[in-house]
């Protein structure tokens, strides 16, 4: 059985305080969301594992495409440039 791949890529929660309203905000690094191909108003979908467990995922699936380069490969050089 193949076990996925995972990596992690730290960010900082930041909070917007307006009048009486107050709101979370959750920055998505730009190497990740181009390496995934994400676009402008892609809908997603936070999964809440547990309190320390958060996963986003699309809610549309984008088909995978086969490439020399793994995903974390990617990342890394976008990354680092």
């Amino acid at each position: 059985m193949k076990q996925k791949t995972r990596m992690g890529y730290p960010v900082k929660i930041q909070r917007v305080e307006r009048g009486t309203t107050k709101s979370f905000y959750v920055n998505f690094p730009a190497a990740i969301a181009e390496a995934c191909n994400i676009e402008k108003g892609e809908e997603m979908e936070w999964i809440i594992e547990d309190k320390n467990n958060f996963t986003l995922q699309r809610i549309k699936k984008s088909p995978l495409k086969k490439s020399k380069e793994s995903l974390k490969t990617r990342i890394v050089k976008k990354r680092n440039a």
